[in-house]
């Protein structure tokens, strides 16, 4: 039986405290004195601490985002605590520091090339921006300031996962929305009444379907006041706590601090990268509000558009000028046929195969596992799970999440790297499929991504493997795969009838790829929007959450929702990606940017795919993001395939 099924609290936390010990023990025996410092001795330790974190992540921290028990969840957010703070630990401690200063200066150590220079290289920074040039005073208040963000950072997740609401609705209410989703509906046993909750496959063809405007606004209100109470709260907490570290390394913001780490480096880099786009966006986002305020004026006598109307005009407009119901489309994409599609697609694109696995160690009977091998040398080199559907207190958006890293083991063998791709789409029953939207099928490709970067990198450290890279670069890999779910000729392959088997007609592929463009520049606006709130609240002392959220509205063209505070379920500023936000469109302008050399032989030519595996894939984080564009690419990146895609002319 799987471990994870049988998996207790009193295991976590007994598991948790031995791979601490097991890695306190690695980390005492590299700092201890040393007659001489090698990289076997010194560095090599490091990267092996990393793999039993890793090890003990899999097994006890990341069932606080999947498990069926709540109990389990719980103590598995409080191992993902505990073991985040020996890594805060780990990084203070001084004679650590001394240790790899002191082989940094060793003749080794200077004559050390690429990834190990690399490790050693970032090593150093680590340990410089755990304060070890500060004062001690100064460094045990960033670390305590830091131990304390590791606490809210899991506590604001943890609210968020296991928020739940909904609203109840008649049959009459569901108007707009068809008998298969209205069937698949839970009702409630006091009133009898269906119950739309706030998860995404309800929310998302509610929001689209609904005709009930006011319906559509108390969703969305609800949506957009998960777990305000305590979460603004942590958010107010942990915006100061960065403020202050960044201000004890003299950095005048915490982007200023976090950016060192990515490819931006400076928050002005990011300000101008917004500053190209937001023109043409704007003009092109108002024409688009101007088409939907008529809409709605016909349908309401209103004229103001609101963060309600929004996606349900949008889906009016693709059924009445581009003959696409979001609905009938999905029944051409049952979700097996999409996942036979995705691995064919990259069998061919990237010379690996597929087979999945039987009777997996899952924590769920809906989970999958698959094993992904080399084509040319039948050489297995890594495995994923799937975990599709949504569950009560499960991860409620989609990610792929990193379990075992890929490495090279202390006897020289090669450690193949596991990941799990979590997402929601609706649950199949006993009568109809899972039924993916074409928005779904693309949110998938966008995951698979990062299974794909994650799995097919061949490095030789922890620290580097797959998508270990800069977090405004780690998109790309998985914006890039958004792109072939856009071609007719990769559609035709997979998109079938789930109950005819036709394959889907030519006309309504057409007509979807036609419509593509439809209110692009507001989704856009909608995501720069996003990275503004973040790069404000990380902008300086002081920030004030209120003015900052609302003022946030005027770049998406729609006036803010009153009462509501996203920014308390706003799960990226609090998982890594504070101060990096940016890092979606910024990566997606690459991405873009990367797919044109497909597009110039051929979106499905396997001599680019394997060279983009090679170039951009297999390096992992071992090379800067800029390089790695500029090594597939040939040239400067630049936004001109981004801009191309949304029908905006524009250059970089």
């Amino acid at each position: 039986m799987s471990h994870y099924l049988t998996l207790t609290p009193a295991q976590i936390e007994a598991g948790t405290d031995q791979a601490i010990a097991d890695a306190r023990a690695v980390l005492d025996h590299l700092a201890a004195p040393k007659d001489q410092r090698t990289f076997e001795n010194t560095m090599k330790p490091l990267d092996r601490i990393a793999d039993i974190l890793a090890r003990s992540n899999t097994d006890y921290s990341f069932p606080g985002y999947v498990h069926t028990d709540k109990e389990v969840r719980t103590a598995a957010k409080a191992s993902e605590e505990e073991q985040a703070k020996f890594g805060v630990d780990m990084i203070f401690r001084d004679d650590l520091n001394s240790a790899v200063k002191e082989y940094a200066e060793t003749d080794e150590a200077k004559s050390l090339q690429d990834e190990k220079a690399r490790f050693l290289e970032f090593s150093l920074r680590d340990l410089r921006r755990a304060g070890h040039d500060l004062d001690s005073d100064t460094r045990a208040a960033v670390k305590e300031k830091t131990e304390r963000l590791v606490e809210l950072g899991v506590r604001f997740q943890q609210n968020v996962d296991e928020w739940d609401d909904w609203i109840l609705c008649t049959r009459k209410d569901l108007d707009g929305l068809p008998d298969s989703f209205i069937d698949a509906l839970e009702t409630d046993e006091e009133t009898g009444k269906y119950k739309v909750t706030i998860a995404y496959p309800h929310l998302i063809p509610f929001a689209e379907n609904a005709t009930r405007r006011d319906l559509r606004e108390e969703l969305r209100f609800k949506f957009n006041t998960v777990a305000v109470e305590d979460n603004r709260k942590i958010l107010d907490e942990a915006i100061q706590l960065r403020q202050e570290i960044a201000e004890a390394f003299r950095q005048p913001t915490w982007a200023h601090h976090r950016l060192e780490e990515r490819m931006a480096k400076d928050p002005s880099r990011v300000k101008a990268f917004y500053a190209d786009l937001i023109d043409p966006l704007t003009v092109k986002g108002k024409q688009e509000v101007a088409v939907i305020s008529a809409l709605l004026e016909a349908d309401t006598g209103e004229t103001q558009v609101q963060g309600w109307d929004w996606s349900y005009y949008d889906t009016q407009q693709r059924k009445t000028d581009y003959g696409v119901d979001n609905f009938e489309v999905a029944k051409y994409f049952p979700l097996p046929q999409v996942l036979d599609g995705m691995f064919q697609l990259t069998s061919e694109m990237f010379g690996i195969t597929f087979h999945e696995i039987e009777d997996p160690d899952v924590w769920h009977e809906d989970v999958q596992m698959f094993a992904m091998s080399d084509t040319e040398t039948g050489e297995e080199l890594a495995r994923f799970y799937l975990d599709l559907f949504p569950r009560e207190g499960k991860y409620g958006h989609a990610a792929e999440f990193p379990l075992i890293s890929s490495r090279v083991l202390e006897d020289g063998s090669y450690q193949n790297p596991l990941c799990a791709l979590v997402a929601n789409f609706t649950k199949p029953t006993e009568d109809t499929p899972s039924l993916l939207q074409h928005g779904e099928v693309e949110t998938f490709f966008h995951e698979f991504g990062h299974v794909l970067h994650q799995n097919l990198g061949r490095t030789e450290f922890t620290r580097f493997s797959g998508t270990n890279t800069e977090k405004d670069f780690v998109e790309a890999p998985s914006q890039i795969m958004q792109h072939w779910i856009w071609r007719s000729d990769v559609l035709k392959r997979f998109a079938r009838h789930h109950e005819t088997g036709v394959p889907i007609p030519d006309e309504l592929v057409d007509q979807l790829v036609a419509a593509r463009q439809l209110n692009k520049a507001l989704f856009q606006l909608r995501q720069m929007q996003y990275g503004w709130w973040d790069q404000e609240l990380h902008g300086g002392p002081n920030r004030d959450l209120d003015v900052i959220h609302e003022e946030g509205a005027s770049i998406s063209l729609l006036p803010p929702h009153e009462g509501t505070f996203a920014l308390a379920s706003f799960g990226h500023l609090m998982g890594g990606y504070d101060a990096s936000y940016y890092g979606y469109m910024w990566s997606e302008v690459f991405g873009d940017d990367m797919f044109s050399k497909f597009e110039q032989v051929g979106v499905t030519n396997p001599e680019v795919g394997m060279a983009y595996r090679e170039a951009v894939l297999a390096k992992g984080g071992t090379v800067d993001g800029d390089q790695l564009l500029r090594d597939f690419l040939g040239r400067e990146p630049n936004n001109e395939a981004f801009l191309r895609k949304l029908g905006i002319s524009g250059t970089q």
